[in-house]
Parts: C-alpha cells; structure tokens; sequence
C-alpha cells in the first residue's frame, strides 16, 4: 500500500480533513523499526539536529502526522507526533532509550548503536559527531496501522 493510500484511509476514518503529512522510512533497519512501530512498541526516535540545520529542514513538531514507510517504501503505519525536544547526545535518558524500543532497550544499548549510526550520518555530511551534539528527541503514538502490514504482524 502506498503511503498516500494509507492516509487517505486513515484520514478517512479518523474524519481527517487536512491531507498534511509526511512519508518516511527509518533510517536504519526500516523493516524492523517500521514492524516496533506498528506493534506500538517502538513511540520514540531520535536524529543528529546539525542535519537538520544543513539541509534547513523544520524539524517535526507536536500534532503532525507521519507515515511510517518499509524498506520497499511501502506503508505500514501512521503515527501522530507527541513531543519534540532537543537533547544533548550525552543527556539523552534511560526512558527515551527504551520507548526507541531497539534492542534490549537500554540506554547502554541505544548509546552503542545512535552513536555508530550517528558517527556514519554526520562523516557522510563532512561534520563530526560529539557526545554535546544536539539530538532531536521525538515521541510519538502510533495511531493506524496497514491492514497489510497488520496481517504481516500477527
């Protein structure tokens, strides 16, 4: 299902008017994350601000809709943004680590794999990854999820 039909449906059925949203997969391990995200397991990530400056992105604010893609950019759910915060990497805390739902959910976990991925992010835009780097912290809830995907799941 394409993320357009998926919020159209939504949208539909949750008597939506406005047709705002965006289309995204996650950055690492899209299936796997997509699948935490659908099963509500997974209400939290978090991305390298400095990015967002450089590509003079907005970043996601409470209220907004997101269609959370699979590997093959299909759609598996929908989720709503809750909170959005910006953290310092070094202060990022126990209880986002384990709503980011990854691995054993543990912030020694999540330190290990977002500073690997980060370090990658930010060499690949020619910046360098600190632990004082500014993290956006994004919770969110995940409010429709793909009768595909839903099938896929059980």
């Amino acid at each position: 299902m394409t993320a357009e039909d998926l919020w159209k449906e939504y949208a539909r059925k949750a008597g939506i008017t406005h047709m705002e949203y965006e289309a995204w997969a996650f950055g690492d391990a899209a299936d796997e994350l997509a699948a935490l995200t659908a099963r509500g397991i997974k209400t939290a990530t978090s991305s390298a601000f400095p990015l967002y400056e450089a590509e003079r992105e907005p970043l996601p604010e409470a209220g907004e809709y997101s269609v959370i893609l699979d590997s093959r950019e299909q759609a598996v759910c929908v989720i709503r943004t809750e909170r959005v915060c910006l953290t310092p990497f070094r202060e990022v805390g126990e209880e986002h680590a384990r709503r980011e739902g990854e691995g054993d959910r543990s912030l020694v976990y999540w330190r290990e794999v977002h500073e690997r991925f980060f370090r990658q992010e930010m060499e690949e835009a020619g910046m360098r990854f600190d632990w004082d780097m500014p993290v956006v912290c994004e919770e969110f809830t995940c409010v429709y999820v793909s009768p595909d995907a839903r099938e896929e799941l059980t």
